[in-house]
């Protein structure tokens, strides 16, 4: 019986800033932002879902990993035999942790570094290990341009449950990107390719590299504006997320809101801007109208949920519902996708089973397509 290796990296950090809407999680005061607010680490949880398909194959698998959060409890409470191979330097993890965890896995002959995080953590684990180790990233954070993480949690579950099986995999060199966060905070995306990552080729399961790049049709971006503005409902709230091309509805309307994150309008009128989660509950609390969230896919990748725009929470899309989620997208952004559908993952996975389907998506002046609504798999 063939044993399978694998290292794991959590970084426990990943993820806190979403739902604040602090646009990323390296800044040194997102911990204390995070505790203030009662915001709970996610990172733990959706490595957990990843891990939940390797249980029956706990004779056949070792893992090797960090003592406390970066790995050694999530995996006791699982049940799985483990090695540490270190500890944090102190009581908060950081970027050095996670480097210095990498190379311990690497020097522990690892099959496989399987590590949760965002763009920041996959940078650290390159510094360490470049392409010398193969690597899964289980997406846990808010900002999320690169391609070595899968499209959830699940996703990459079933690719460490087609190894642990004995089923062989082909390695391909990913990118590993990043934005510089304080020019994001300030309203401009400088993404960047930093390095490669090795990781197992699985197309129904890896996440595209967020094309940041793409040619922006400012005609068709203005049609979609058109065809949103004229159905506005003046007694409605709307949750307007982040992007291109829901900001040219915000500018149509004469608008000062922000391209990075969630402004709330009531009718066409802004009556927040930027705005985190717990602003967001607060505003509903208040309201006693019909409320509609108002997205876009992300360019390459097609996330309309979980991806730069966790201030819409799992609880705030379940409470707005379903039928009440409006996607924009030019044809060209939806064609950028050859096929793919749009993805959801927004920590809940019995919410993202009920967003999955058919969902109209404006893509013009009263010009609709119905476009699925899932995983690739």
């Amino acid at each position: 019986m063939t044993m399978l290796t694998l290292g794991l990296i959590i970084n426990p950090l990943a993820g806190l800033g979403g739902s604040l809407a602090l646009k990323g999680s390296d800044a040194p005061d997102t911990l204390a932002q995070a505790q203030q607010a009662g915001v709970e680490a996610q990172a733990p949880r959706r490595m957990q879902r990843a891990l939940a398909a390797l249980q029956p194959y706990t004779d056949r698998l070792r893992i090797v990993t960090y003592s406390g959060e970066m790995g050694e409890w999530l995996a006791r409470t699982m049940g799985f035999s483990y090695q540490l191979l270190g500890s944090p330097a102190g009581a908060v993890t950081s970027a050095q942790d996670t480097i210095n965890a990498a190379r311990c896995c690497k020097d522990a002959q690892v099959d496989l570094i399987v590590f949760a995080g965002g763009d920041g953590t996959a940078r650290n684990i390159a510094d360490a290990v470049g392409v010398s180790v193969p690597c899964l990233g289980v997406p846990a954070g808010v900002k999320i341009h690169s391609g070595v993480y899968t499209t959830s949690p699940e996703a990459a579950g079933r690719v460490l449950q087609r190894l642990a099986s004995g089923q062989w995999a082909p390695l391909l060199e990913r990118e590993v990107r990043d934005i510089d966060e304080q020019a994001f905070r300030r309203g401009r995306v400088k993404a960047r390719h930093y390095s490669e990552l090795l990781v197992p080729e699985a197309p129904d399961a890896l996440q595209q590299v967020k094309n940041a790049g793409a040619d922006i049709d400012e005609l068709m971006q203005l049609d979609v504006a058109e065809g949103v503005i004229e159905g506005l409902d003046p007694q409605n709230l709307y949750l307007v997320g982040p992007g291109s091309t829901t900001y040219v509805i915000l500018q149509q309307l004469g608008l000062e809101g922000t391209l990075l994150g969630v402004d709330m309008l009531r009718g066409g009128e802004l009556i927040a801007s930027d705005v985190n989660a717990a602003q967001i509950r607060c505003e509903l609390d208040n309201h006693h109208g019909p409320v509609s969230i108002i997205v876009t896919a992300i360019g390459g990748q097609g996330h309309i949920f979980g991806r730069g725009n966790q201030q819409l929470a799992s609880d705030i899309i379940a409470r707005v519902g379903r039928d009440n989620i409006k996607v924009v997208a030019t044809t060209e952004k939806l064609k950028a996708l050859q096929g793919r559908p749009l993805l959801v993952d927004t920590n809940d996975p019995e919410l993202d089973n009920t967003l999955r389907g058919m969902m109209t998506v404006v893509t013009g002046y009263q010009n609709h397509v119905l476009y699925p609504v899932g995983d690739t798999h």
